[in-house]
């Protein structure tokens, strides 16, 4: 006998609507939702509704990303559900992104109710997506937002790991160009062509389509298909990201809804639940992966090995004695790299490798499928009491792996595993990435995305000569043309690093004439600054008084390109930068325009918090210097301040970091915990603060800031410059070393001083103090 507060799946439901159906009605998810638990109470005979005592909800797409949802949605979705169904939840939460968080969500609940927190509890997830896209076609709209009462916990979207910046910038941004570079890195591991591999493919997911035609829940009426017609590129199976036709992926446009119902032998006893009807968990795992390319084997899945051999110990079982499988089937890879590389199952084992047909075919729900699979699996295994099932899921880029095996064999909860694993996972060394890449290199995997049927990039994650790995896309149309054409696993590449991100080519010729190297030089106007040369003096003011000379992106570019051609040119020996007007600095980022496209230059905001400067550059803060304005005063190595001018790194107010240095150089020119206090809050300083805590040099007199930083460029420039450059690379190699006496020691093995011994201007400077005279700078 197992104890009475042991979790129990006694009731599930699903509820499928299609576009087809004569009843078709257009609900929403929360509708689809409450339909799907109506049937998973109803299951459980009906007794436990007033027993229920928590819900947990798995997120909606539209609720996974940024943005509103297209007909508006409830503040608190597990709330609008438990609503419809007539339930007033104690615990209500809403779960992280990803497919793995159906076993998530049933694991944590399982986890209290064992723990005596409720009597029973429903676990319940809903796409609408078929239905928003055929009202939008139609030019309809609905009114599905809704503010409830009650409190709930929100398990957040749960994305660290799954979107970087560097993924972004080489158009991974979505699963099909992620699974396709996991994909071709496990054809290239097996050594198979690309004919072969689509082969394969084809044949895995075949049995799949038979399966998905017999489900009445599947999102649309299908028939079987053979391997060939997967695999066979039509009009209605164009190419998505190579190697995938579209009938090999994960298909979103679904109204469907499925939930389950847990309680525990206790309770299901006193509800009258037949035994019959009883699930028990024998095992339960989860284990995440790194970002794919810091994965060691790009086309393997080793938190989904650990989590699969994790389960089966748990329970107890070999392979050959699980009855049923669903594994998620996103795209092939996610069953390839589970149920055959792992447990060494045939895609033609009798078993099958799913219950409802999979992805592409029943239906991608979301984050919802696996408790569509998890709801399958439950009638299944009824109908073969004492046999086991065993249901992989899935979420990110087969970044977070989950196995659930049940039966109707009773069994004590047995927990469910992350951490034990995880942690097995983690001391796993991850690959080293080089994020800007130079240099020859090969192609380790790859795909071409497409856009209507046509190749539109290529992305490849290579290997350089020094066994660093990077992203990068195609240089041009010539080398897109040749990726799409023959098989480029392996091939040698030449890779450059552009602001937007890396770039490719079979020869370095190819990247020479695509990107040529433009020498530093000034024009003669911009768009977003005044630049004036006095003599040795450069000065940039920024000339967008009316928006607070706040930054565009181009505007980055722009003064990239100014210090680029002011540290390339001789003559030129300090130089100022300001703001147009007497209100602003720079007020940091214009937001407005923060939607624009391009990228950030290499020398980073204001062409400055990000370069290795060889010159001086002065800040004449004339006002608002917030956000990105502090940071460039702060990258800056002095700065004149007008008694009016406010300094301020409000990011955190807006919910960011201070990533131009700001998080960096504050508290290193600051006192710690002055920096701490100014970065954690947001609030902003005058010009006397500012020069209390070493941020600026001097204060100027009332409008004469501008006097002020020529004053000191003039005592800059009455130096060497030699000897001024020479002093900043000795300084800025001095930051590497906490310890003073560290950084002395190694200053006197600095290249600059040898370089400083055989200058014109160390000759000059000791000549004309002997002959007591000015000296004459050759700035050699």
């Amino acid at each position: 006998m197992v104890p009475d507060n042991t979790p129990v799946i006694v009731g599930v439901g699903q509820f499928t609507e299609r576009l087809t159906d004569p009843a078709y009605v257009g609900l929403s998810p929360a509708e689809l939702a409450a339909c799907a638990c109506e049937a998973a109470i109803a299951d459980a005979g009906g007794g436990l509704r007033e027993r229920v005592g928590m819900v947990g909800a798995i997120r909606t797409f539209e609720d996974s990303r940024a943005g509103g949802a297209q007909f508006g949605k409830p503040d608190k979705f597990p709330l609008a559900v438990a609503r419809r169904i007539g339930v007033e939840p104690r615990v209500a939460l809403l779960e992280k992104v990803g497919g793995q968080s159906p076993l998530s969500v049933i694991a944590d609940l399982a986890e209290r109710m064992h723990a005596g927190e409720a009597g029973a509890a429903l676990v319940f997830g809903a796409e609408a997506i078929s239905t928003v896209r055929h009202i939008k076609a139609r030019g309809e709209t609905r009114d599905w937002s809704e503010t409830l009462a009650g409190e709930m916990e929100d398990h957040g979207f749960g994305l660290e790991g799954l979107i970087t910046r560097a993924n972004i910038a080489h158009g991974i941004v979505g699963a099909p160009a992620a699974y396709a570079l996991i994909e071709n890195a496990r054809r290239a591991r097996l050594g198979l062509s690309r004919d072969d591999y689509a082969r394969d493919m084809g044949e895995l997911f075949a049995p799949f389509t038979r399966v998905a035609a017999e489900n009445p829940y599947s999102a649309s009426e299908i028939e079987p298909m053979s391997a060939e017609e997967i695999v066979r590129v039509s009009e209605r199976n164009r190419m998505i990201a190579e190697p995938y036709r579209l009938k090999m992926v994960s298909r979103d446009q679904v109204n469907q809804g499925a939930a389950i119902l847990l309680t525990t032998v206790g309770e299901a006893r006193r509800a009258g639940v037949p035994e019959a009807k009883w699930i028990f968990v024998h095992a339960a795992t989860l284990v995440s992966e790194p970002d794919i390319i810091l994965r060691q084997d790009i086309g393997g899945y080793a938190a989904a090995r650990l989590s699969l051999e994790g389960a089966l110990e748990i329970a107890g079982k070999r392979t050959d004695q699980i009855a049923l499988f669903d594994f998620y089937s996103c795209f092939p890879t996610a069953v390839f790299s589970t149920a055959v590389d792992v447990l060494g199952l045939s895609p033609d084992d009798p078993r099958g490798l799913t219950v409802t047909g999979g992805l592409p075919f029943f239906g991608g729900a979301g984050n919802n499928y696996s408790t569509h699979a998890i709801a399958t699996m439950t009638e299944r295994i009824r109908e073969r009491p004492g046999a086991f099932g065993l249901v992989g899921v899935n979420g990110g880029f087969q970044s977070k792996y989950g196995t659930v095996i049940l039966s109707t064999q009773p069994a004590e909860w047995p927990g469910c595993d992350r951490e034990r694993l995880q942690v097995i996972r983690d001391e796993t060394p991850s690959a080293a990435v080089a994020h800007q890449a130079e240099g020859w290199g090969r192609i380790l995997t790859y795909t071409v995305v497409y856009t209507k049927g046509l190749p539109s990039q290529a992305i490849v994650i290579g290997e350089l000569e020094s066994g660093e790995r990077f992203l990068a896309n195609n240089a041009d149309n010539a080398v897109l043309d040749r990726m799409a054409t023959r098989d480029p696993i392996g091939a040698r590449i030449y890779t450059t690093a552009l602001p937007e991100g890396n770039r490719f080519a079979f020869d370095r010729e190819a990247i020479r004439a695509a990107y040529p190297r433009v020498k530093p030089g000034f024009q003669d106007s911009y768009e977003f600054v005044l630049v004036r040369r006095d003599g040795h003096l450069l000065e940039v003011t920024i000339n967008r008084p009316d928006a607070r000379n706040s930054l565009p992106r181009a505007a980055h570019i722009e003064l990239a390109a100014v210090f680029d051609a002011y540290e390339a040119d001789p003559d030129l020996w300090v130089a100022i930068i300001t703001g147009a007007g007497d209100r602003a600095f720079c007020a940091g980022a214009d937001l407005k325009l923060a939607r624009e496209g391009g990228a950030m230059p290499f020398a980073g905001f204001a062409g400055l918090t990000n370069r290795t400067k060889r010159k001086p550059v002065i800040a004449a803060v004339n006002g608002f210097a917030f956000g990105g304005g502090f940071e460039t005063v702060l990258a800056c190595e002095m700065a004149v301040a007008d008694p009016s001018a406010t300094f301020a790194l409000s990011e955190v107010k807006v919910g960011v970091v201070a990533a131009m240095g700001g998080a960096v150089r504050l508290q290193r020119q600051a006192p710690r915990k002055i920096a701490y206090e100014l970065l954690l809050t947001g609030r902003s300083i005058d010009a006397q603060d500012a020069l209390r805590y070493g941020c600026v040099n001097r204060i100027s007199e009332p409008g004469e800031v501008m006097a002020a930083a020529r004053e000191l460029a003039a005592e800059i420039i009455a130096a060497s410059p030699t000897s001024v450059r020479l002093t900043m690379q000795v300084m800025r190699e001095a930051e590497a070393y906490a310890d003073a006496d560290e950084a002395t020691r190694a200053s006197l093995n600095s290249s600059a001083i040898d370089d400083m011994l055989v200058s014109q201007d160390c000759l000059e400077g000791s000549a004309a103090f002997v002959q007591k005279r000015p000296p004459q700078w050759k700035n050699r």
